[in-house]
């Protein structure tokens, strides 16, 4: 189905599996598929000839078709499935003219647009599925290479305290295991069969519309509804929040990388490669291109989601123009979405870790950064008030005086009094003040296997 993402845009923001589900020429065909699955439907249980659904099944491929022909003819139709259905009939009474009456019985072009809109987000999932997994399996490997390596935990982007790497990185995989299960949900509970007629009562149909219903939901492999949802749009909305959702946690990985990869940061990079991050006028540059198209893909799907939000108020029975909107909005959704996980895919299986620097920056703040501990420790001597009076004053004279915290606090016989210079000493191992990190590591990996 069209997208607002243009041939020469789409390789940046999207996956080339996806860009392959959302081709026009894909969703004609699973439009096709719906025809087809419909006469052949019809036929099991008597409501047409074996022989029209077999000449309609014959006539059902997207490539017996003119693309640009049908979206100009939809222009004055209202939508797509109009001018195939016509088309369609066209092709049938060629080979069968007595086929051709039954060509689309008893249902409406929303049925086949919008079961076509389920196959096609099917198979967006599963493409999505495998990327998500790949993306889990590169950050539980990198979190169990950087468990102990000490890292530098960041609040308000300031440096706040010591942590392990690997705990971060594991937080990546359990966010994006998240994600699984939401489309694993939604592939299983949500997708389904749309199939109503003119107004959801199947009344062309007489009493076979259920029994035609069922096997049409056979046929495509959908879950049957209890009944029409075309002016319902609660599962179209549900997948565009699940398909915004993974975009933001990979935005969320895309941003760490890109400050981490910061010249002043350093510690962890993008994979390098020929012609890679480079700038047009600055041979040294190392940009973080994953990264921004990440980001980028990131900030376009809120807004993308937003419309399939707000083209759920629909009036009546059908709808004209917040059903229209989802057209190419959903496709756009999914395209950007897997755009933002093929780039979390390349960092995932790619970064590339400053050990040495990560080290070095725990040190830059001259020792502050373990002044939490200190006064942790300080505190079960003479209370967390007194001990984050005397530590706080340590550390401004520390700033003011150009001096390593420790040094200071040394020196101060109010603190040596309760802690000795090996106890101090101690107490600035970044990695012996890290709580319960390695088992909050091992409880975010244990969250990954996939029930």
């Amino acid at each position: 189905m069209s997208t607002a993402l243009s041939p020469l845009l789409s390789p940046m923001f999207s996956s080339a599996t996806m860009r392959t589900v959302c081709d026009d020429a894909a969703f004609l065909q699973h439009m096709l598929d719906f025809e087809a699955a419909l006469a052949r439907s019809e036929a099991a249980t008597g409501v047409i000839p074996r022989v029209a659904a077999s000449a309609i099944s014959g006539a059902c491929r997207a490539d017996s078709f003119d693309l640009a022909i049908l979206a100009e003819a939809a222009t004055r139709s209202g939508n797509l499935a109009i001018p195939l259905v016509k088309a369609l009939t066209a092709g049938v009474a060629r080979i069968d003219a007595e086929a051709a009456r039954y060509v689309h019985w008893g249902a409406t072009s929303q049925d086949v647009l919008d079961t076509a809109t389920m196959l096609m987000l099917r198979s967006a999932i599963d493409a999505l599925l495998a990327d998500v997994e790949r993306a889990i399996r590169g950050f539980s490997r990198l979190a169990l290479q950087h468990r102990t390596t000490a890292f530098v935990a960041r609040t308000w982007l300031q440096h706040a305290l010591p942590m392990p790497f690997g705990l971060k990185l594991a937080e990546y995989a359990a966010a994006l295991a998240r994600s699984r299960t939401r489309l694993k949900r939604l592939r299983e509970g949500t997708l389904a069969l749309q199939f109503g007629g003119a107004a959801g009562t199947l009344a062309a149909l007489g009493n076979s519309g259920l029994a035609v219903a069922e096997r049409l939901a056979q046929e495509l492999d959908l879950p049957l509804p209890e009944a029409p949802w075309h002016t319902h749009r609660d599962r179209v909305a549900e997948a565009a929040s699940v398909l915004a959702i993974i975009s933001g946690t990979c935005g969320k990985i895309a941003r760490d990388v890109s400050l981490l990869m910061q010249t002043d940061v350093a510690e962890a990079f993008e994979p390098s490669g020929a012609g890679r991050g480079g700038s047009s006028t600055m041979p040294h540059k190392r940009n973080p291109v994953a990264s921004a198209s990440i980001l980028g893909a990131a900030t376009m799907a809120p807004n993308l989601a937003a419309t399939i939000f707000a083209a759920q108020v629909q009036e009546h029975e059908r709808s004209a123009g917040p059903w229209h909107a989802e057209w190419p909005t959903l496709p756009s959704l999914m395209l950007v979405t897997s755009g933002a996980l093929a780039g979390t895919i390349d960092i995932a299986e790619g970064l590339e870790v400053d050990v040495a620097r990560m080290r070095a920056n725990l040190d830059t703040t001259s020792g502050l950064i373990m002044a939490e501990a200190v006064a942790m420790a300080l505190a079960e001597k003479v209370g967390k008030s007194d001990a984050h009076h005397l530590v706080e004053g340590a550390s401004k004279k520390a700033v003011a005086e150009g001096k390593h915290l420790l040094d200071l606090l040394t020196g101060d016989k109010n603190v040596t009094a309760h802690l000795d210079a090996g106890a101090l000493a101690r107490l600035f191992d970044p990695l012996a003040y890290q709580g319960v990190s390695q088992a909050l590591i091992d409880r975010l990996l244990a969250s990954l296997d996939d029930p």
